[in-house]
């Protein structure tokens, strides 16, 4: 055995020696590891985000997709294409997206166009429904360019990303104070802060976060359902402003609220009551209407011995696509028909100031036409207390910054899907523009 041991040794000398002398096989090339960085990881909901990749080869083509869920589980996601530059680097601040869910330099397109993804059923809103807790967003970098609805490329880099709608420090106080049912939010600090109510339309009961937000930047924000809550009438069949009256008072008396008066935000039929309120209340002093209509509509609106009666929709006006959705635009009855004049809310009698947001597409109604009508009705009777802010291609629901843009919605009270109007792009970046001057308009008249 000793002699096969000395054999085998020798044999294998020249071998070992080849061994040590060779050169070692070269290393494969390396690979950079891709990377996406969302900033800040956690942020206010209408705040920008910075969205980077890098990592990537010098031109390579990627997906970036947005992926959200509901406090349901409902997934709603969007998804852009790019291309890397020289250094295999992307900023979504700079660079444009060439497909997908938009085109062009958006740096929140991500997050505006998120729509129900395709197992979902469509027409749904992202609104949350708890501001106590964040909106979670996953950004993935996929290989290559997917469409919308197709199943994307290999996942090369992801994040994480929180969206928070109440900054730390805001107070939110559920209010059952005498008839008025709703949530109060307060800044952090002692105040006293100016103070707004929040309504939003005939969809009914509370909706939250635009208050939180309002609390966020500053202000007491009372967010005010006025149907279909608790111990509220659970249709909108009158209203009394007595009900806003209240709400007013409280507000106004708060220890936290600046005075002497209060402001109020609504949207749609929320608008047209901001409309009564600043009318007939003299304790609002301003009121932002967002794509209101210049009479009162739907629901007869009584306040002592006065009523205002509702302008009607006429169903057989309502027209409905071949996929099912239905375009209201043209069945509420004609304000400026003489027949219809004790419908109109008389803004003239009005101390304070008016801001009118609205979209030029708006498809729910002629919310362009009736702000028209509020302000020669204004000029009329010489006042010049108003705003107008009018942005084309926008739609009916403009909301806080990066909200996801919801051409067509469905409806709670026909249970069907509505056309709201507008095109995504132009009814986010008047989504975000609004809102700022929102805020001046209300920090201005209200200290």
């Amino acid at each position: 055995v000793d002699m096969w041991r000395v054999v085998a040794v020798a044999a294998l000398a020249p071998v070992r020696q080849a061994l040590c002398r060779a050169p070692p096989p070269p290393l494969p090339p390396r690979r950079w590891a891709v990377s996406v960085a969302v900033s800040p990881a956690a942020g206010l909901a209408d705040e920008r985000v910075e969205t980077r990749v890098a990592g990537l080869g010098p031109g390579q083509s990627v997906t970036l997709r947005a992926v959200a869920a509901d406090e349901r589980g409902c997934l709603f996601e969007s998804c852009a294409h790019y291309r890397a530059d020289g250094r295999g680097q992307l900023h979504l601040g700079t660079d444009a997206s060439h497909g997908g869910s938009y085109t062009g330099v958006e740096p929140m397109g991500l997050f505006w166009s998120l729509a129900p993804a395709g197992m979902e059923r469509p027409y749904q809103r992202l609104v949350p429904r708890n501001t106590g807790i964040p909106m979670k967003v996953e950004i993935l970098v996929h290989q290559g360019h997917s469409l919308p609805g197709t199943i994307p490329g290999p996942v090369v880099a992801k994040a994480e990303m929180e969206r928070w709608f109440t900054a730390p420090g805001v107070r939110r106080i559920r209010l059952k104070e005498g008839g008025v049912r709703g949530s109060l939010f307060l800044p952090p600090g002692n105040g006293p802060f100016p103070g707004v109510i929040d309504m939003y339309g005939d969809e009914g009961g509370l909706i939250e976060f635009r208050s939180s937000l309002l609390a966020t930047r500053g202000f007491a924000a009372l967010s005010l359902p006025y149907f279909d809550f608790e111990d509220l009438p659970k249709v909108m069949k009158e209203l009394n402003l007595e009900y806003f009256e209240e709400a007013a008072r409280f507000l106004q008396r708060h220890p936290k609220v600046r005075g002497p008066g209060v402001g109020v935000i609504g949207t749609g039929k929320g608008a047209e009551l901001a409309l009564s309120m600043i009318t007939f209340l003299p304790e609002v002093v301003a009121a932002v209407s967002i794509s209101a209509c210049s009479s009162n509509t739907i629901a007869d609106l009584h306040y002592g011995e006065m009523t205002l009666p509702g302008l009607r929709f006429d169903m057989n006006k309502v027209s409905v696509s071949d996929t099912g959705v239905f375009d209201v635009f043209d069945a509420l009855d004609d304000p400026v028909n003489p027949a219809n004049s004790s419908c109109t809310i008389p803004i003239e009698k009005a101390e304070g100031q008016f801001l009118f947001v609205v979209g030029e597409d708006d498809r729910m109604w002629k919310s362009s036409l009736y702000a028209e009508l509020a302000i020669r009705r204004l000029r009329q009777h010489g006042k010049e207390n108003f705003e107008l802010l009018s942005y084309p291609g926008a739609g009916h629901r403009i909301d806080p910054p990066s909200t996801p843009f919801c051409q067509v919605a469905m409806d709670r009270v026909l249970g069907v899907p509505v056309l709201g109007g507008g095109e995504s792009k132009a009814h986010a970046h008047a989504q975000e523009h609004s809102w700022g001057k929102i805020q001046e308009f209300l920090h201005l008249h209200l200290g």
